[in-house]
């Protein structure tokens, strides 16, 4: 049974057990985005869409969320600074209390609109970065000339006092500049990095093969980690996201599923994960057609993996499935074509060596062209294959 730190708004339905309110809310405002980064977590099948939740609806959305529990909301994409109306956005999550983090890749922000940003409320800004190289950036991206601009922008957001965080998704094609891609975030003065190992699942699992690093890599990204948070201790903070396919344990699927953040899509899709739609079975709910509350506490996608009594063996009688809480669904079902089988980044799954192999071999090989991620690109990929 999960644990209870909140109730639901009045009016939602009733509870079958008690169920602690989420601590985030991610608010992807649109798909539209001028990068194209083959790791992206928006999923293959995104088309344009004239549905995307107007600035209003997202207000009423901040205003449920807020009193479900929510403390945060990420504003994110795609590129939510492609979103005209971001401004209109951005003052009803702060009318509803919300701390405001905006998560973006800076290529189309100028100082005058930040400012105004700034001036309304926003709290925060991730920024993300592809590289400290700025040919490698471009090539990753698929945008030219991103790097400067990043770094133009983090001034910025450092002049107008804005905390700033820098996230790095790590690869193949950047792990040996991780040092570098450190000590940029150092320069830059954020307050924060998030080193995140790509997580294969989306964009990214159609990219594996090009993306993916070799045990030594990994293993030596992570010293290069623990001994810069050591070195850099009251200067900057780190996050890090493991790799999964050398990993010896699973780490919990955002968080833990249903128990720590909600994922809103363009149009009003609520989801437990980012990548859960293709898991066969889960009905998705919509803030369009459904209270928030009720769709936290009472929808079928939410309760799916919540807590631990949909666990088989051996992930029901582990010691740490409430730390883990099975791990990722979408990679054991990858893998395994079961979406309740242990997440196969597990040692304690039957399919742990395969999952470890399948690594090695493609990062053994030379790496394929990238699949940029564009709307409506994976339809063109399936009609050649």
């Amino acid at each position: 049974m999960t644990e209870t730190t909140h109730i639901a708004e009045e009016g939602a339905a009733p509870a079958c057990e008690l169920i602690r309110a989420p601590l985030g809310l991610l608010a992807e405002l649109t798909y539209r985005c001028p990068l194209q980064c083959p790791y992206c977590s928006n999923p293959l099948n995104m088309e344009k869409s004239p549905a995307e939740l107007t600035a209003g609806e997202w207000g009423d959305v901040f205003q449920q969320a807020a009193r479900l529990g929510v403390l945060q909301v990420h504003l994110s994409g795609g590129e939510p600074c492609l979103r005209p109306d971001l401004e209109d956005i951005l003052k009803h999550a702060v009318a509803a209390g919300l701390y405001t983090n905006l998560i973006t890749s800076g290529v189309t922000l100028t100082r005058d609109r930040l400012e105004g940003l700034a001036a309304l409320g926003l709290d925060h800004v991730q920024l993300s970065v592809q590289d400290v190289d700025p040919e490698a950036a471009d090539i990753i991206s698929g945008y030219k000339g991103g790097a400067p601009k990043k770094r133009e922008v983090a001034r910025w957001v450092r002049e107008l006092g804005l905390p700033l965080t820098i996230n790095v998704v790590v690869h193949r094609h950047n792990i040996e500049r991780l040092p570098a891609m450190i000590d940029y975030a150092v320069e830059v003065g954020a307050g924060r990095i998030e080193v995140a190992h790509t997580q294969y699942y989306a964009w990214a699992l159609k990219n594996r093969a090009a993306l993916i690093p070799t045990r030594e890599q990994f293993k030596r990204s992570v010293e290069i980690t623990n001994e810069a948070r050591e070195r850099l201790k009251g200067i900057i903070v780190f996050d890090v996201v493991a790799h999964d396919h050398y990993a010896v344990r699973p780490k919990p699927c955002m968080g833990g599923w249903g128990r720590n953040l909600i994922d809103i899509t363009p149009t009003g899709k609520v989801l437990p994960c980012h990548a859960c739609e293709g898991i066969p079975g889960i009905e998705i709910d919509n803030v369009r057609t459904k209270p928030l509350a009720d769709i936290w506490i009472k929808g079928q996608s939410f309760n799916m993996f919540r807590g631990t009594s949909w666990m088989k063996e051996p992930c029901k009688s582990c010691e740490r499935r409430e730390i883990d809480w099975g791990g990722c669904h979408c990679q054991a079902l990858s893998m395994t074509g079961d979406a309740c089988a242990t997440d196969p980044a597990c040692e304690l799954s039957a399919f742990h060596k395969d999952f470890a192999k399948l690594a090695e071999d493609e990062a053994a090989a030379p790496p394929p062209p990238f699949i940029y991620r564009r709307i409506g690109a994976y339809t063109e990929v399936k009609a050649a294959e």
